[in-house]
This record gives C-alpha cells, sequence and structure tokens, in this order.
C-alpha cells in the first residue's frame, strides 16, 4: 500500500503544480478491493444522509427498518460542493443503517436534482439533492469501518499533496519574476527584503511537502492530520508572499500565479480546513500514552 500510496502522492503533487484538472478518486478509494466503472469518477464522503432499507425486514427482534431483506437502499438528503459532481459518476461513502457502505450516484436518474458550482478557481463543485434515491443491492459495497476511516485519510492527503504542488509553482514563478524584474537598475532578487520574503516562501512550501511526504509513507491519523492542517495552514502565507513579490500583475486573468493562488484559497477548505484536522491531531495527542512518542513516529 505505501508504494502505491506515495506514487498516487507524487502524481497529485505534479497535478497540483501544473493546475491539472480532476477529482482523483483513485486515490481515495485505493485499499478497496472494487471493481470500479470505467467512467469518470469522483468520490463523496457524506454524513447528512439519511439511508433506509428499500425492503425493510419483518423480525421479532427490533423496529421495523434494522434490518433487509437486502441491501437495498432509499437515499435522501445533499451532497453539498461536489467536485466535478454533475459529469461524474459519483462514489458516495457513508454511514448505512447497518453500517458503512459504497454506493454510487448516477446524475442522470429523475430523483437526483444537481445545482451547478464552482469554486474559486473555476473548477467544477456541484451540489446533488437525493429525493428517495433508489439504490439497488448489487450497487452497495458494505464497508468496514476501518475502510471509512482511510478514505476520508486519504482525501485529506490528496488535498494536501495538490497544496503542496500548487505551493511548488508559486516558488517557481515568483523566483523567475524576481530574477528578471529590473527595478533601479537591478533585478528584483538583489534586493535583501525580496531575498528575505523568497526564503519565508520557499520554507513554507518545504514544510507543506515534508509533511504530505511523512504521510504518505504511514497514511497514520497524525501524520495525515498534521499533513493537511500544516498544507492549510501555510496557504496563506504562501499565497500572501507570491502576490506581494508580483504585484499587482499577479492578479491579472493572464498571470500563472492566479491559477495557484486560486487553487490553494479554495482547496485549503476542501476535505477539512486546519481547524478541522488540528482538533483531529489535539484529540489523537490527549488519547496518547506517551505524546512525544507520538509524534515522534
Amino acid at each position: 500500500m505505501t508504494t502505491t500510496l506515495t506514487t498516487h502522492v507524487t502524481a497529485l503533487r505534479e497535478a497540483g503544480r501544473l493546475a491539472e484538472p480532476g477529482p482523483f478518486a483513485d486515490t481515495v478509494l485505493g485499499h478497496l478491493e472494487l471493481a470500479l466503472p470505467d467512467t469518470a469518477l469522483t468520490v463523496a464522503l457524506a454524513d447528512g444522509l439519511t439511508l433506509a432499507y428499500a425492503h425493510p425486514a419483518v423480525t421479532r427482534v427490533g423496529p421495523v427498518g434494522t434490518s433487509g431483506e437486502d441491501a437495498a437502499l432509499h437515499v435522501s438528503g445533499t451532497l453539498p460542493r461536489v467536485p466535478y459532481g454533475a459529469t461524474s459518476t459519483v462514489l458516495v461513502l457513508t454511514q448505512g443503517p447497518g453500517g458503512p457502505v459504497l454506493f454510487p450516484v448516477e446524475t442522470g436518474r429523475t430523483t437526483v436534482t444537481v445545482v451547478r458550482g464552482t469554486n474559486l478557481a473555476g473548477e467544477p463543485r456541484d451540489t446533488l439533492h437525493l429525493h428517495d434515491y433508489a439504490v439497488a443491492a448489487a450497487d452497495v459495497h458494505p464497508l468496514a469501518p476501518a475502510e471509512l476511516a482511510e478514505a476520508e485519510l486519504r482525501a485529506a492527503l490528496a488535498r494536501a499533496a495538490l497544496i503542496a504542488g500548487a505551493a511548488e509553482r508559486c516558488v517557481e514563478l515568483t523566483v523567475q519574476h524576481t530574477t528578471t524584474r529590473v527595478q533601479f537598475g537591478r533585478p528584483l532578487s538583489r534586493f535583501q527584503a525580496v531575498k528575505q520574503e523568497e526564503a519565508r516562501l520557499i520554507e513554507e512550501c518545504a514544510l507543506v511537502r515534508a509533511a504530505v511526504d511523512a504521510a504518505a509513507r504511514g497514511l497514520s491519523p497524525v501524520a495525515v492530520a498534521a499533513a493537511k492542517a500544516q498544507a492549510s495552514a501555510s496557504v496563506a502565507e504562501i499565497a500572501r508572499i507570491a502576490h506581494q513579490l508580483h504585484g499587482a500583475i499577479g492578479f491579472t486573468e493572464l498571470s500563472e500565479l492566479r491559477l495557484a493562488t486560486t487553487r490553494l484559497w479554495s482547496w485549503r477548505d476542501e476535505d477539512g480546513d486546519e481547524t478541522y484536522w488540528g482538533a483531529r491531531l489535539g484529540r489523537e495527542a490527549l488519547a496518547a500514552d506517551d505524546v512525544w512518542a507520538l509524534l515522534a513516529g
């Protein structure tokens, strides 16, 4: 698993650097032994849906609806801001009436209402409203709780890897700009204040990459929480310095920097922001017998 995940993270970092579009569902679901459809796929980790058995079983133990004659489901609720949700098959991972499940949602069905949207970078983020959406028993895939938990970790790590790649692009573009832009008879990079800010930019980028690489090697809750918290927290400083050193030109439609920083600002909040993952990291530390061993490991 480690080698495959490391390869995925490397590819995602490059995709983030090049501002390549895509939901990258294979990274999130790489640990599951599933025969995935050969179509465009995206993943939605949902916690606000109402799921019920389509064919409730009548038993003498417990109320009606606690078990089903088969795995078929009826689903209602909202899947907010799904990446490429309107143009992909959406694979939903959530808690079902009998435990965690995965099932596909086809947006062309009449029981699905799609509201198209975008994030700040213009990437599709579509909201899907499910109205008593029927899922056939053959399409419901039971998951172990650990598999659902790992999917959340993989989604956060994938987003952190994309942020790391976009951060690297900010460094590349900023160094190129300050080296070639001449003010008062010399390149901007020759000014001490510019050198100091560039050093801070490179430092923040290195922090994100180191945290992401460490999480890719182990995929522990602590490592992923640290990686996503660091990646999201560093966005503000990386974008600030890059735009400050570019000046007004960095905000124009023709500037490549805009492609990187608008994605950074968007991805910062997706799959859990620094507050969410910082709290997760804190809970892991409080539950540990030896905090230093937890962090050092």
